[in-house]
């Protein structure tokens, strides 16, 4: 297990995969240039605050915060540009890692900057053109997959010839290996589980009550003869599409049927073996001795969506009887006995956020758009109210939450969950590419599926670079059917050439979005200028500002859930308004009819500081005054209340903020704001 001053540094990764085919070699070379970054736009004020934000957010976290200078220790295999960047894991992770460079140029990088992508693929192959193993064996293998889509994203035809005979070499060792190997009695993969190198996500066996031989996963000689679900599906991919690189290449008609007949022999035995009829759903790991444990693997069910492992009634049976938490898609589930609500796993019924980018592009791709809104909505709040994309989030709550899991001779140790974490960010960004606007790549081109959800309203995403193209993509209505299809106002069919140059605008007319009611407050989707967010139909669906949890708010500047005080509100109150630039935003809905006012604010806070701490108060972003926040006790767990009256409100949506600006002090915990009339 990699390790970081000491400690195991983390216990999971989850790559964002689809096996795809193309038709004929190009020979394209993408820009060495970084692009601008795109904009999304929604029409309604709702939508944007949510996924308008959030996306800008992910986007400053994956080109920003989390792209690194070129560091030669990283050039071993000698193809990497020293005047292009690379991408790390994410805050606490400074090394571009063999998963993560994987998951993250898949999920978005190869897009969004090609060069950087390209060159974080290459920083983790060795001078021997095999991927580096970090820590599980599959590190290797989801590489292959991603290094194919990049192909696709770029047409760069050089790097696709580099990528094969590098995945060509991976293969093989891992097909040789004596350690998480080829199990011939299975015709399957041993060893632990995508996603699950930490024991928190076993069960017992192959783990034990008090996960006695290690934190890591693979020192359990269960786990590393065990056969899983996920893993076994990365491998199906990666045969896929090294056939699908030799096929590109043009290469012996034998090593393309070899790598297929691989494939299909693989997707049989997964089938085979871990399908359970009476769930119909997959079950998560084969032990060597031939038990099967019935249990919920989230990336496992998501990868037999999307490779296609799943046969359609199988895929209907899994997007109707996979079970989901309040806050998303767990890692595994239910809860092994060893762990709770109070204590879940760090990979047992958690939420780690690629998993839910991984579910919500496997719904979207069966159609189930308002299932795919639903997690999608789910990832925009846990970033908005938590200053941006953690690593893990309690599943029950929505509270930043790195689980429980052995370390040392502690056996229920609580571990932290790291911010800025890329893989968290590009996981959404693709949620906003792959499965609102269907973006889908082959080395034809750029075609489109959109799934624009009901009650999100027209949506447009600007300065969207695809090869030498420059796209400004708008989606108007709701659904899955496009009606109108057009390139800078001509009729068109839903596919761009990869020869495509220049700017160009496509306008997507969608109709047949389902009926529902997501939020269950009794106000249509379609009606709902709020459709992901419970509200009364007074207010268009949206939340009543007369009591808004502090928890639901956006939260920027450090500001994050956390449950360690008692007496709160709701699930949870918030700390971290600790320093300058940290704040808390209320979107207060109005009626239709509202016009201007000076409003009262009554807010509910902690402050266990010694004296009176103050915060500024602004409305849509223009400050009205410095507020105070008296001592309410020496106990964080004691709340106060305090009023702001003559507040000026205009428009439908006024935002109100508390941020400690300058000359402020700070330091206090929300609980809850009021608006009083």
């Amino acid at each position: 297990m990699r390790m970081k001053n000491g400690l195991p540094l983390r216990i999971g990764y989850a790559l964002l995969a689809l096996v795809t085919a193309g038709g004929t070699l190009a020979g394209a070379a993408t820009a060495t240039a970084s692009p601008a970054p795109p904009a999304l736009e929604f029409a309604n004020p709702d939508s944007q605050a949510r996924y308008g934000t959030a996306y800008a957010a992910a986007l400053q976290n994956l080109l920003r915060t989390n792209t690194i200078a070129y560091d030669a220790r990283y050039n071993r295999s000698g193809l990497l540009d020293p005047g292009t960047g690379l991408v790390r894991a994410g805050g606490g992770y400074d090394q571009p890692w063999t998963r993560d460079a994987s998951i993250n140029s898949w999920n978005a990088t190869s897009l969004l900057d090609p060069a950087l992508a390209k060159n974080t693929l290459w920083a983790v192959v060795d001078q021997n053109a095999v991927v580096q193993q970090d820590d599980q064996q599959w590190d290797q293998v989801v590489w292959v997959t991603a290094a194919w889509h990049h192909y696709l994203v770029t047409g760069d035809g050089n790097f696709l010839g580099n990528a094969y005979r590098t995945a060509t070499a991976t293969l093989t060792i891992r097909e040789h290996a004596t350690t998480a190997g080829f199990n011939p009695t299975y015709g399957l993969f041993t060893g632990a589980s995508f996603f699950n190198d930490g024991i928190a996500g076993y069960p017992a066996p192959p783990a034990d009550a008090t996960e006695s031989v290690s934190t890591g996963s693979m020192p359990w000689p269960g786990v590393a003869t065990g056969m899983y679900l996920s893993t076994n599906e990365l491998y199906y991919a990666a045969y896929v599409n090294a056939a699908n690189m030799a096929e590109k290449l043009r290469r012996p008609a034998q090593e393309v049927a070899g790598y297929r007949t691989k494939a299909v022999a693989l997707r049989t035995a997964i089938n085979r073996h871990f399908w359970n009829p009476g769930t119909g759903l997959y079950d998560y790991q084969l032990l060597a001795d031939g038990s099967r444990g019935a249990f919920q693997e989230g990336t496992g069910l998501a990868f037999a969506l999307l490779f296609g492992i799943a046969n359609p009634a199988q895929a209907r049976s899994i997007v109707t009887r996979a079970r989901e938490l309040p806050w998303g898609m767990p890692d595994t589930f239910p809860h092994w006995a060893r762990y709770s609500d109070a204590q879940p796993g760090r990979h047992n019924a958690i939420v780690w956020p690629l998993v839910q980018g991984l579910w919500a592009k496997a719904l979207a791709g069966q159609g189930e758009v308002n299932a795919f809104a639903a997690e999608t909505a789910r990832l925009a709040k846990l970033a908005g109210s938590n200053s941006g994309f953690w690593e893990i989030y309690n599943g029950t709550t929505g509270v930043v939450d790195g689980g429980w899991q052995r370390l040392g001779d502690t056996v229920k140790f609580h571990w932290g969950s790291e911010p800025d974490q890329t893989w968290s960010a590009t996981a959404f960004l693709d949620m906003v590419h792959t499965g609102l606007f269907g973006l889908t790549f082959t080395d034809r081109g750029l075609s489109f599926a959109p799934r624009l959800p009901a009650g999100w309203g027209d949506v447009t995403l600007r300065n969207l670079r695809y090869r030498a193209a420059n796209l400004t993509i708008a989606l108007h209505g709701a659904g899955t059917t496009i009606r109108s299809f057009t390139v800078d106002g001509k009729a068109a069919p839903a596919e761009l050439p990869a020869t495509l140059t220049g700017d160009h605008t496509i306008d997507i007319t969608l109709t047949g979005a389902p009926a529902g009611d997501r939020d269950g407050d009794g106000v249509a989707d379609a009606q709902d200028r709020c459709a992901d967010t419970t509200g009364p139909a007074a207010l268009g669906g949206c939340p009543d500002p007369a009591h808004l949890e502090a928890e639901d708010a956006r939260n920027t500047g450090g500001v994050k859930t956390n449950v360690n005080h008692t007496g709160y509100s709701g699930r949870a109150f918030l700390d971290g308004l600790w320093a300058q630039g940290a704040s808390s935003s209320f979107t207060v809905h109005r009626a239709a009819n509202a016009g201007p006012e000076r409003a009262t604010f009554a807010v509910r806070y902690a402050n266990a500081n010694s004296d009176t701490r103050t915060m500024t108060l602004s409305v849509d972003g223009q400050v009205v005054r410095q507020v105070g926040f008296p001592k309410v006790s020496d106990s964080w767990d004691a709340w106060g209340t305090t009023t702001f009256a003559d507040v000026p409100l205009t428009g439908r949506d006024p935002v109100v903020s508390l941020s400690y600006g300058p000359g402020d002090t700070g330091a206090i915990n929300l609980d809850w704001l009021e608006y009083r009339r």
